[in-house]
């Protein structure tokens, strides 16, 4: 079998047409797993808010449209939470009745927690070092290493007690929150950190040796080679190593060089330079979590809110495909208070649904790049991911990608396609499908929308049904508006594999 691709671009004056491409592929010599890595984990607000039902009704929603495996969020050891305490003796008091709702919400959804343990107890700290969230977390190191690793290792007991070693061996264990930023205030940062990682990893691995534990969950994708390296010098615990990026950091903050990266480029360059870190590190097999990554760490409304996040995510997975084990957006929901209580739907959150569980763009471009194949075809081009399914079946996402604030032409592809196929369905999302915004303006962008209205944006921001594809000549035709994403499902006249011409 074998399909040709030719890019038509639409060509208006004044522009300039950007030429025509044609792509062959060989589905019987090029194509390897594709563990769909970019939906297994997503970041979510501190800990405290998933006792929410709004939170709750936004993560069954993302469960169902992409089947996520875990959620990370910050704060499980804040004091909000209550897990840590002292008596008027300065003995340690535990209490995990909050740890076990948040757990309990989440299991009963599917969903297992990524842990990730922070941030520093009051009664714990060694100093009154306060970071700017609105929550307030403390990013002190402790005053008592003992007192903190036995709370440590109370927290993993208790978990195991509650939920069985059996499933609380299927989580991970990230030993805090971007060292390398102010998240943490020990000086050296690096020095006083690894101190932290070595405490808690050994902490746990006493409790049970099949946990498993890693760090160094830093900001732009910094210290994971001299973290393996500690690590192995040290015989130190390392199940995994944990990073982020996002695509509007610096080239100077993640590669300490002058240029300037792209948007589209910089998630997946910042994934490669970890991918060769590790493969030249002494522990070339571990596996590597970015635990948070985004297209921006800014609320900014003509990112996150609108369908630009499709074309950014799907060449984000074409880029990036075999450079990690999975990869977390950050984040599902507007259910997030980093800044401050949530004012109005759209204000540029991070997280797939909107405030009033209106969901934006960037969750229906997970709910069709969900529908991928399991196995990926290699392809010569920057705006096509050509993948099968077990049965055979075909599913092609298709973008027309511009930077945000670009003007720029529809494209039109055309997909040649193999003489048995029977049929063909394209679903879209852009400004006209699958985007509640211009309904939101229409009802003149309620700061607090009513019942209704909530009801009408929900409505709206649902993706249309599938449409059938005219086969003609073996081809079919897709145009797409700037910004758009399409996946089209290609269908056989049996479930097996086509005969390859």
């Amino acid at each position: 079998m074998k399909i040709v691709i030719i890019l038509v671009f639409a060509c208006i004056t004044p522009f300039i047409a950007r030429g025509d491409e044609q792509v062959i592929i060989d589905a019987t010599a090029a194509h390897h797993g594709f563990p769909h890595y970019w939906e297994k984990m997503f970041g979510s607000g501190r800990a405290i808010l998933t006792l929410r039902d709004s939170y709750r009704r936004d993560l069954r929603l993302v469960k169902g449209a992409t089947d996520f495996k875990f959620v990370r969020f910050h704060a499980i050891l804040h004091d909000e939470v209550g897990v840590y305490d002292e008596d008027k003796h300065g003995n340690p008091v535990y209490n995990f009745s909050y740890v076990d709702q948040i757990y309990d919400g989440l299991l009963e959804n599917g969903v297992r927690p990524f842990v990730e343990l922070s941030f520093m107890p009051r009664k714990l700290a060694s100093r009154e070092a306060v970071h700017s969230f609105k929550y307030h977390p403390i990013v002190a190191p402790p005053r008592d290493y003992a007192k903190w690793d036995a709370m440590i290792s109370a927290f993993a007991a208790h978990v195991i007690e509650r939920y069985g070693i059996d499933e609380v061996a299927q989580w991970y264990f990230e030993v805090w929150n971007e060292p390398n930023l102010d998240f943490w205030t020990g000086t050296p940062a690096q020095a006083t950190y690894f101190t932290l990682y070595d405490h808690t990893a050994k902490a746990l691995k006493q409790v049970n040796a099949r946990l498993r534990v890693g760090g160094p969950s830093t900001a732009q994708a910094a210290w994971v080679g001299a973290f393996i390296r500690h690590a192995v010098e040290l015989n130190v615990p390392l199940d995994f190593v944990s990073t982020h990026v996002y695509a509007n950091d610096t080239a100077k903050d993640v590669f300490a060089t002058r240029e300037v990266i792209p948007r589209a480029e910089m998630v997946c360059r910042a994934a490669k330079k970890v991918r060769d870190e590790v493969d030249s590190s002494r522990r070339p097999d571990i596996p590597i979590i970015w635990s948070e990554y985004g297209a921006t760490y800014f609320n900014d409304p003509k990112i996150t809110d609108s369908p630009f996040m499709g074309p950014w995510l799907a060449d984000t997975i074409r880029r990036c495909d075999g450079l990690a084990d999975m990869m977390s957006y950050w984040t599902f929901s507007d259910v997030f208070e980093e800044q401050g209580v949530v004012r109005r739907p759209f204000y540029g959150g991070f997280g797939l649904i909107a405030a009033g569980g209106i969901p934006k763009p960037a969750f229906n471009a997970f709910k069709m790049l969900h529908k991928l194949g399991e196995e990926r075809l290699d392809l010569d081009s920057d705006h096509v991911l050509v993948t099968r399914r077990t049965d055979g079946s075909l599913v092609i996402a298709l973008w027309n990608y511009l930077s945000p604030g670009q003007n720029g032409l529809p494209t039109t592809i055309v997909l040649g396609l193999p003489h048995e196929a029977r049929a063909a369905r394209v679903t879209r999302l852009d400004a006209d499908h699958g985007d509640a915004r211009s309904a939101y303006a229409r009802m003149g962008s309620p700061q607090y929308p009513t019942h209704s209205q909530l009801d009408a944006l929900i409505t709206a921001s649902a993706l249309t049904a599938p449409e059938d594809l005219a086969i003609v000549n073996d081809t079919v035709s897709v145009t797409l508006p700037a910004n758009g994403l399409a996946t089209v499902e290609v269908l056989f006249r049996s479930t097996a594999s086509p005969h390859v011409n």
